[in-house]
């Protein structure tokens, strides 16, 4: 998908500062209709009322395959790495949808995710440990990214032999998500990862453990389970999602912090405020830029517009978090913000299944950063950062600090 000149979404001059635009939309165009080269009506929904609509009305739908004919739908009978994208958690609808979230969220309900708080405190404390004496680092590599992906792998019972090759591959994947080009280069890695998921389950099944696919593994109450294509695509969906969403935040708040040194210093003298700032990262600058694709179920008339049956729909949650008439001073940093009503978890049904998760990562890998090294700063001047290309994650390539 190619967008028009005037609203480039996928480029990284776009992403330092998308919000301008998003405002202008909002006020003038908030149902934009997107230049596409390849024939795909698709339509940018940016004001908050709007993107909480397409979050919760059931006339827009995650599974496109619904909308073709017989003929025209995949009917893959083998396991295969497509498996790792076409079958994951945001690809479905109700019924499947709450089939395989009811499955899975036992694991990630707050009270459960409590249970990892001290443990991750160790994860974080180990990673700062490993920098002190280097008195500078990229957060994103050293810290933001290897924390969130450390707990997942070690919360599913991955092998720790296989952490070096797993972080290997999960970047990889994720920093081609977003760039068509990139991506067709990473296919190796994708079927090999699918291959080692596959055997690893195996494995579980000939060797159960204490761990979360071991118990996926096992049906629930009421004798339903996951198949195993379904699991494979769960897992890949679980390293991938809490990979880029929680490394984002870690990076994005931080980030936003060393440029408002006023906030950084009200959160280092009172520590309590951490949650308050976290949900306010959250909001500021989310780390989706883009939620995941929707498709019209039927014709719609909205907003002056005719999105007709068929039309990708993308909800800009980052425009949302900053619409003016949902939030006061929405170009504002405040991290004693109360009224937070974001949607940078999205809304409705596919709410962030690791939302519990995320929210606790963040709080305690910023919490720390601050206590432990609270005399860091950028290294580069923030507006020559580079920020990723592509029109979901919203984060930079490098944050270089010194401390």
């Amino acid at each position: 998908m190619s967008q028009s000149t005037d609203l480039d979404l996928t480029s990284s001059r776009f992403k330092a500062n998308p919000f301008s635009a998003f405002a202008r939309l909002r006020t003038e165009n908030p149902i934009y209709e997107l230049s596409s080269s390849n024939g795909q009506r698709t339509w940018l929904v940016s004001r908050y009322r709007d993107v909480e609509t397409v979050l919760r009305d059931d006339r827009f739908i995650k599974e496109q395959q619904t909308l073709l004919s017989h003929e025209e739908r995949a009917h893959p009978t083998t396991a295969s790495a497509d498996d790792l994208f076409s079958l994951g958690l945001g690809k479905f609808d109700p019924p499947n949808h709450t089939r395989l979230r009811t499955l899975v969220n036992p694991f990630f309900t707050p009270r459960q995710i409590e249970l990892w708080r001290d443990r991750i405190q160790e994860i974080t404390d180990a990673l700062i440990d490993g920098l002190v004496e280097r008195g500078s680092m990229d957060l994103l590599e050293d810290l933001a990214f290897p924390l969130p992906l450390t707990v997942i792998l070690e919360m599913l019972g991955m092998p720790a032999e296989d952490n070096v090759q797993l972080h290997s591959w999960t970047k990889q994947i994720v920093d081609a998500l977003d760039d068509p080009a990139a991506f067709e280069q990473v296919g190796a890695q994708l079927e090999a990862y699918h291959a080692y998921l596959w055997a690893l389950v195996q494995r579980k099944r000939e060797n159960p453990a204490q761990d979360m696919i071991t118990q996926l593994l096992q049906p629930d109450a009421q004798g339903d389970r996951l198949s195993d294509r379904e699991l494979v695509a769960m897992i890949f969906l679980l390293i991938m999602a809490g990979y880029q969403t929680t490394g984002c935040l870690i990076g994005n708040g931080m980030l936003a912090l060393l440029t408002h040194p006023e906030q950084m210093a009200l959160l280092q003298q009172d520590p309590t405020l951490i949650k308050s700032a976290i949900e306010e990262f959250l909001r500021f600058r989310s780390p989706l830029m883009l939620g995941t694709y929707s498709w019209a179920r039927e014709d719609i008339e909205w907003g002056g517009q005719l999105i007709r049956r068929g039309d990708l729909v993308l909800v800009a949650l980052a425009a949302a978090n900053r619409d003016e008439t949902e939030f006061e001073n929405p170009d504002t940093l405040d991290i004693t913000r109360t009224e937070n009503r974001h949607l940078a978890f999205s809304k409705g049904v596919h709410y962030c299944l690791g939302a519990p998760l995320a929210r606790l990562e963040g709080q305690i890998a910023i919490s720390t950063l601050l206590r432990r090294l609270p005399q860091m700063r950028l290294q580069t001047p923030a507006e020559d950062l580079v920020w990723r290309p592509g029109a979901m994650i919203l984060g930079v390539h490098h944050l270089p600090v010194v401390f």
